[in-house]
């Protein structure tokens, strides 16, 4: 079993993208806006700077109040899309209930849509690999992952387990257009087991703790796990039962130091592709 090791990998990434930045000759600027506050957004936001920090990209973080409408948090992303000076709009999910989500990202401009989820820089991804160009971070940081460590997705059978447009749909696309054969499985998908036990690479994005054991998956497969969450101890933990499941697996990401990584380091990248598109 070899660990894919996302922190290692975030760490080169960031290295390469810091001298690049470096290299560009302008600054570079993100914002990323809050809405309320959340703990573990305080949490993310605090990574995404800190990492914006340390490869020369200047980082505003926004911070409004719960109190405003959709249309209030509209208008300020219609004020930092006229900002030649803004390269990279971040909104931090989650929003306040009452907040009309997919409106909020509809504003963004496409150009500076550095999270990837604007309905043209998804769209795009579906016509050809080389349309890739502003995508989803977490599925971005997972297909370097699979190049870094050699792993060819091409027949293979790809098992995604998650239906969120920011993982499971459109990491379902990516391996798509690498000509994986791809199943994607849900919280209404019946025998989750029958398919994971198939999967050659099985990516798993569900937020349940251990929901995926030894027994459900294949020997030898490359096992992939976004998952974030909190065991009965308290310790963080994924969404596949690490122990047991890495005894089988021919590749594993850890959680922590997997998956997490990659998406803070494609976001600094993201940005930088941005600034250049520009």
């Amino acid at each position: 079993m070899i660990l894919l090791d996302g922190k290692q990998l975030a760490q080169k990434i960031l290295t390469k993208t810091a001298l690049e930045i470096a290299a560009f000759g302008a600054p570079l600027k993100l914002v990323i806006i809050q809405v309320g506050h959340d703990g573990a957004s305080d949490v993310y936001i605090g990574q995404k700077i800190k990492a914006a920090a340390n490869v020369g990209i200047q980082a505003e973080h926004m911070t409004l109040s719960e109190s405003l409408s959709t249309d209030d948090v509209v208008q300020k992303i219609y004020s930092l899309n006229e900002d030649a000076s803004v390269h990279g709009i971040l909104v931090q999910l989650p929003l306040p209930k009452h907040m009309d989500t997919p409106v909020i990202f509809k504003a963004i401009d496409p150009a500076k849509d550095v999270d990837g989820f604007t309905a043209y820089n998804i769209g795009k991804m579906f016509l050809d690999k080389k349309f890739e160009q502003l995508v989803p971070c977490t599925p971005l940081g997972i297909m370097h992952l699979l190049e870094e460590y050699k792993i060819d997705v091409m027949g293979k059978e790809a098992v995604v387990v998650g239906v969120s447009n920011i993982v499971g749909k459109p990491l379902a696309v990516m391996l798509t257009n690498r000509r994986a054969t791809v199943t994607i499985c849900h919280s209404k998908t019946q025998d989750l087991a029958f398919h994971t036990r198939r999967a050659d690479l099985l990516f798993v994005a569900v937020g349940k703790a251990k929901l995926i054991t030894a027994d459900m998956v294949k020997d030898g497969a490359v096992v992939v796990d976004v998952g974030m969450n909190r065991d009965e101890h308290g310790k963080l933990c994924g969404d596949v039962d690490f122990e047991t499941v890495s005894k089988k697996a021919s590749f594993i990401t850890p959680v922590p130091g997997g998956v997490g990584p990659m998406t803070v380091a494609c976001l600094m990248e993201n940005v930088l592709k941005a600034a250049r598109r520009m």
